[in-house]
C-alpha cells in the first residue's frame, strides 16, 4: 500500500483511512487497489473484530480524481479508464466478502464513488457536517462501485431514482431521515462515538455477527422459505459454538461475556 490509504489496528478495530485530504480523498493512482489490499489484510487478521472505513481531513471521499479522469477522457483512453472501474469493482467485492462488521465513518462529504463506498459498508455513522451524493451524472458518468445496487436496497427504488437522477448532495439530517445514514453525531464527538460503537461490536460474538451478515445479504433477494432455512442453518451452527455456551453462562452468572469466535 501507499500512504494514500492507511491501515491501523488497535483493540480489535481496523481503521482504514483514505488519506488524500488535500484532494478530498479523491481516488487516484493505486488507491483503489490499496483499499482492496487494506480491507483484505484487516479482514484476514484473526485479531480484528470490526473494520472502520473513513477519510482524512474534511471529506470522507469524493470519488474519482477529476484531473485523472479528465486526462483519460481527453485522450480517449478507454482501456485505462476501464481498469480503474474494475479496480473499484474488486475493492467493493472484497469489502462485501468481509466476515466482520464494517462501519463507514462518514466524517464529511461522501460523493460519487465515495458515496458508493459508504453504501457498501454495513453501517454508516456520520458527522453532522457530512453529506452524501451519487453525483456521477454531473460530469456525464454513470454510478459505479455498486451504487446502483446498494442505494435502492437502502432507501427504496423511487428515492434511489430521485437521488441518482438529480445527482444532488444530501445534508446529514435528511440522509438520516431517509436511511442513508444510520446515526449522526456532533462533529466534536465524531471519532469518540465511532470508536465506542466499534468497540461495542468488537465485544460481541464474531460467529453470530458473521452469520447475521450472511443472512442479511440474502434477505432482499430470497423467499421467506429460503431465509427461514438460512436462519435454521446459521442458528444451529451458532448453537454448537463455544460462544453460545459462554453467552448463556455469562447471562446466568450475571457477568460480561468474553466471546472468542469459536
Amino acid at each position: 500500500m501507499t500512504d494514500t490509504v492507511l491501515l491501523r489496528v488497535e483493540d480489535g478495530i481496523a481503521w482504514i483511512t483514505l488519506n488524500r485530504p488535500e484532494r478530498l480523498n479523491a481516488f487516484a493512482g493505486t488507491m483503489r487497489d490499496d483499499l482492496h489490499d487494506a480491507v483484505a489484510r484487516a479482514s484476514d487478521d484473526p485479531q480484528v473484530r470490526v473494520l472502520v472505513v473513513t477519510g482524512a481531513g474534511r471529506a470522507f471521499g469524493t470519488g474519482a480524481d477529476l484531473e485523472v479522469t479528465g486526462d483519460l477522457v481527453g485522450r480517449g483512453d478507454d482501456a485505462a479508464f476501464e481498469r480503474l472501474v474494475e479496480s473499484g469493482m474488486r475493492a467493493v467485492r472484497r469489502l462485501r466478502a468481509v466476515r466482520q462488521p464494517v462501519i463507514a465513518a462518514v466524517n464529511g462529504a461522501a460523493a460519487g464513488a465515495g458515496a458508493s463506498l459508504a453504501l457498501a459498508c454495513d453501517v454508516r455513522i456520520a458527522s453532522e457536517k457530512a453529506s452524501f451524493g451519487l453525483t456521477f451524472n454531473r460530469i456525464g458518468l454513470h454510478p459505479d462501485w455498486g451504487g446502483s445496487y446498494f442505494l435502492p436496497r437502502v432507501v427504496g427504488a423511487g428515492r434511489a431514482a430521485e437521488l441518482i437522477l438529480s445527482a444532488r448532495m444530501v445534508p446529514a439530517d435528511e440522509a438520516l431521515r431517509i436511511g442513508l445514514f444510520d446515526r449522526i453525531v456532533p462533529a466534536e464527538r465524531f471519532e469518540d462515538e465511532v470508536r465506542a460503537f466499534a468497540a461495542e461490536l468488537a465485544a460481541k460474538p464474531p460467529l453470530a455477527l458473521a452469520a447475521a451478515k450472511r443472512t442479511l445479504s440474502r434477505a432482499l433477494d430470497s423467499t421467506l422459505d429460503e431465509i427461514l432455512e438460512a436462519e435454521r442453518a446459521e442458528q444451529m451452527a451458532c448453537f454448537r459454538s463455544a460462544d453460545a455456551r459462554e453467552g448463556i453462562a455469562a447471562f446466568n452468572e450475571k457477568r460480561t461475556p468474553v466471546f472468542r469466535g469459536a
